[in-house]
């Protein structure tokens, strides 16, 4: 019996032996970005419509029927060039008719002239009154005043039938088409609008919130949405003095002053105006994940040098759809948890994984 409780014995002694010491957890993974390297101060960014500056609807000076649109959208016209024409038999009619008047004005002022001259050879040898030299001479200056007026409806109706050509009155791109051969239109309505491709700016609506951030002038930063990812710049060169009565914002107008080829007028572009300095907008974005509240104070968890997690108060600025900003508490190159925050401790070792796609 004795042998027997002394070989169970041994068995214990050897399996307390065999028992491994107990080794800490290793640190938990948590993604963090970095602070100031793949975030900017949160600048106001908004999106716009790539517009040109100058754009003008134009329209034919008389009524009529178009018979012939020379030009499509999109073509490149040059001033006085012909984009249209309307029926110009009315137009040719009038000239003509115009042109009549005026032979017979002229007729009527040289009878008139004749008849003054022989009417100043009688008085001369006092055949006739000095009255009757005054009618004549009245009658004169009637059909010189007949003349001039219809010579000048003449020069109306010749101008009319050349109003029967729509020219282009700049250079520039035909952005729109509203008429066809074969419809009727009247004095003043918009047949084609032409833009000028030289000046092209983006037209962005900026909240009434957010006006102080834009000053005429201010430099900016354009991004097109399609094509390549160039930067190109930009200054403020016009801006509302009154807001949009639906949406109560400002339309402003930034110039693009490299503009080339790949800008095309409709193109949707995003632009960035700088915060002005001081400004509390002028702060670190981060996302909205990366905050939390702890006994009623906003916390952010920063990764140490030893890849320890440690609570940081700061303080906040505005939400916004990129995230939020933080006004202090925070420098450039500091790592931030931004995912489960709500599940850290302080001091508590963590593998630190940068999130790229930030």
């Amino acid at each position: 019996m004795k042998i027997i409780k002394l070989w169970v014995l041994s068995l214990l002694l050897l399996a307390g032996c065999d028992k491994a010491p107990q080794i800490a957890p290793p640190p938990r993974p948590a993604l963090v970005m970095v602070v100031g390297k793949h975030t900017e101060s949160s600048n106001m960014s908004l999106v716009g419509e790539v517009r040109p500056r100058f754009e003008s609807g134009q329209g034919f000076r008389i009524d009529g029927k178009i018979i012939e649109r020379k030009l499509d959208v999109g073509a490149t016209v040059k001033k006085g060039q012909i984009i249209a024409r309307l029926d110009p038999a009315d137009t040719d009619l009038t000239a003509s008719a115009a042109l009549a008047d005026v032979r017979a004005a002229e007729a009527k002022r040289a009878l008139a002239t004749a008849e003054l001259a022989r009417y100043r050879q009688l008085f001369t040898k006092n055949f006739i009154s000095a009255s009757a030299l005054d009618i004549k001479e009245a009658e004169l200056k009637t059909a010189n005043a007949q003349l001039a007026q219809i010579t000048a409806q003449a020069n109306v109706s010749t101008h009319q039938s050349q109003y029967a050509n729509l020219t282009a009155d700049r250079d520039g791109i035909i952005t729109m088409i509203r008429a066809e051969p074969g419809q009727v239109v009247e004095t003043g309505d918009i047949v084609v609008q032409i833009a000028d491709p030289k000046a092209i700016e983006v037209l962005v609506a900026i909240p009434e919130s957010r006006m102080a951030e834009v000053k005429l002038n201010a430099p900016a930063k354009i991004k097109l949405w399609a094509g390549r990812h160039k930067i190109y710049s930009g200054r403020v060169r016009e801006i509302s003095p009154s807001a949009d009565s639906s949406t109560r914002a400002f339309n402003v107008r930034v110039a693009i002053q490299d503009a080339d080829t790949e800008v095309k007028l409709g193109m949707t572009a995003g632009v960035k105006f700088n915060a002005p300095e001081n400004s509390p907008e002028a702060s670190f974005l981060i996302p909205s994940t990366a905050l939390t509240e702890i006994n009623g104070e906003k916390i952010v968890w920063v990764i140490d040098a030893n890849n320890k997690a440690q609570p940081r108060t700061v303080t906040s600025g505005p939400f916004s759809e990129a995230g939020i900003a933080i006004t202090s508490g925070l420098q450039a190159g500091e790592k931030v948890a931004i995912a489960g925050v709500h599940t850290l401790a302080k001091d508590q070792a963590v593998r630190p994984i940068v999130e790229s796609a930030l």
